[in-house]
């Protein structure tokens, strides 16, 4: 019987225009970061979201990640870095600042919050160049290629981790990933993916990890038992001699994953930690689960899952391996919702969407992969005929770009469940309210542009419900025009960074769903 999938969430993504370093000025997003919202134990504990609803930058060196991070006012104010071309050695510095903590031989998230990095256009590769968490929390990490990453040998990086966590983190979701390095320890490599010193929801998946002596592990000895509730789906192991992975105490879900060329051992369950292993397709390996390498005993519990020429070892004192007939030895409660692939098409499934730069595409619990809807291209001059927006030809709506798709927005305090940056271009469903009856909201840019004509549209439903308002100049604090109600608004073209639409006095509580703004 097939689970019903997780409720999707949808990232709103705000575009506040920012150079970093070497990144361009972005003016318009071109990725839909997060498109299906994060699975697993990355949705319990609060959820994670990274950087929704916080600004959107381009960067195309790690210094300009670095950047990005350092430019925010705080360590938790919500970022998007969509990333595209090859970081390494040679374009990553350590940036200072109050928002952030960062280093030169990684791509450093440390001590902050509600980020998100998502590969874009063709492609980004992290090239010997790890990426580490430390005492974060809320970070998506989608679409990139970190590869031959070492911890012996030169360049040194992130202590061979291709991805690496430790220290009090807290939801993380990687998702669409490549992880890949050239051999094992003896060739200067580490681990793929790992986590350590309390660690705690966290999810990875369609990712694919290859061509390592070690795929990742959950807890860095036999007493580091802080780390918990990791889930890892639709996921290819490819040619791994252990650790697929390693888990030490916890709590693990591993499902529709496909294993291919375990070499030595896969899923390693011991010092008491718990694993729930459904629907798996295990193909070409050894020792594929069971207790490894210790004494101290882990426990499964097994369902669905094909072992597809699979050999297993004798029993011993430091080793249990779960077969050659796999049975459970304990039982493990799922919080979340999920669906479950049948076992036979995993490796079909898996090939189509795992990995970076697959079009985030993902299975629909069906043995069928589908693609997001994309988020619409701001910029795209064809109209989508099912958008509520009118159409601009229409003489009663302004003509021309609408210049707030490109920026940021602030304003006084919003009413309880409204948000900026909840706020979808072209949804009416979606709005800002003011915490009363008055209040005002504003659209900024990073540099001086020319408005004459702005467009206020109520949330659906609420039509007439604002009264009198202002155009305030927010550079000079000076009222360019007045008037009552929503609809279209003029006045002489003015050049400035910030707009701001004040309304002081409305029939009911106001519900702002557009604010729109044009050169002319």
């Amino acid at each position: 019987m097939r689970r019903p999938v997780a409720i999707r969430l949808s990232a709103a993504l705000g575009t506040l225009a920012l150079a970093a370093a070497t990144g361009a000025v972005l003016t318009a997003p071109t990725a839909s970061a997060a498109a299906n919202g994060a699975t697993g134990y990355a949705t319990q504990n609060g959820g994670t979201t990274g950087g929704a609803g916080g600004q959107t930058v381009r960067a195309t060196t790690g210094t300009a990640i670095h950047q990005a991070l350092c430019n925010r006012a705080a360590s938790s104010t919500p970022i998007v870095i969509e990333v595209e071309g090859t970081i390494n050695h040679g374009n990553t510095t350590k940036v200072s600042g109050d928002s952030c903590n960062t280093a030169a031989d990684k791509i450093e998230l440390k001590q902050i919050s509600n980020v998100t990095i998502v590969g874009v256009g063709n492609g980004a590769v992290f090239d010997q160049l790890g990426i580490h968490i430390r005492d974060s929390s809320n970070i998506i990490i989608q679409n990139v290629t970190v590869r031959n990453v070492k911890k012996s040998g030169s360049p040194l990086s992130n202590g061979g981790d291709a991805i690496g966590m430790e220290s009090t983190v807290r939801n993380v979701w990687v998702d669409h990933a490549t992880l890949e390095a050239s051999g094992g320890e003896s060739e200067g490599y580490d681990g793929l993916f790992d986590m350590k010193d309390n660690t705690q929801y966290v999810t990875l998946s369609y990712s694919t990890l290859r061509n390592s002596g070690r795929g990742g592990l959950i807890g860095s000895s036999e007493s580091d038992r802080s780390n918990s509730y990791i889930t890892f789906h639709h996921n290819l192991y490819e040619n791994i001699d252990s650790r697929a992975p390693l888990l030490r105490g916890g709590t693990a879900h591993m499902y529709n994953n496909h294993y291919v060329s375990l070499n030595e051992s896969g899923i390693n369950s011991r010092a008491g930690a718990k694993a729930k292993v459904d629907n798996n397709y295990f193909e070409d390996s050894k020792d594929v689960l069971g207790t490894f390498y210790t004494s101290e005993a882990g426990y499964w519990q097994v369902g669905g899952n094909i072992f597809d020429n699979v050999t297993w070892s004798e029993r011993g004192s430091e080793n249990n391996p779960a077969g050659p007939n796999p049975q459970s030895n304990t039982t493990v409660s799922i919080p979340y919702s999920y669906s479950l692939d049948d076992a036979g098409c995993v490796p079909e499934v898996v090939r189509a969407t795992a990995g970076a730069n697959k079009g985030l595409r993902v299975s629909d619990g069906n043995c069928s992969a589908e693609t997001p809807d994309p988020t619409p291209d701001p910029t795209d001059p064809t109209p989508d005929p099912t958008d509520p927006t009118p159409d601009p030809t229409d003489p009663t709506q302004p003509g021309g770009t609408n210049l707030s798709l490109g920026a940021g927005a602030d304003g006084s305090s919003k009413a309880s469940g409204t948000s900026y940056g909840n706020v979808r271009d072209g949804d009416l469903s979606t709005y800002w309210s003011p915490a009363g009856s008055t209040g005002s909201v504003s659209v900024k840019w990073g540099s001086a542009t020319t408005v004459s004509k702005i467009n206020i549209r109520e949330a659906a439903g609420s039509s007439g419900a604002i009264g009198s308002w202002k155009v305030v100049n927010g550079d000079t604090g000076a009222t360019l025009t007045s008037g009552n109600g929503a609809g279209v608004i003029t006045f002489p073209a003015t050049s400035l960074k910030k707009i701001t639409f004040t309304i002081t006095s409305a029939s009911s509580t106001p519900k702002l769903a557009e604010f729109e703004t044009y050169a002319g």
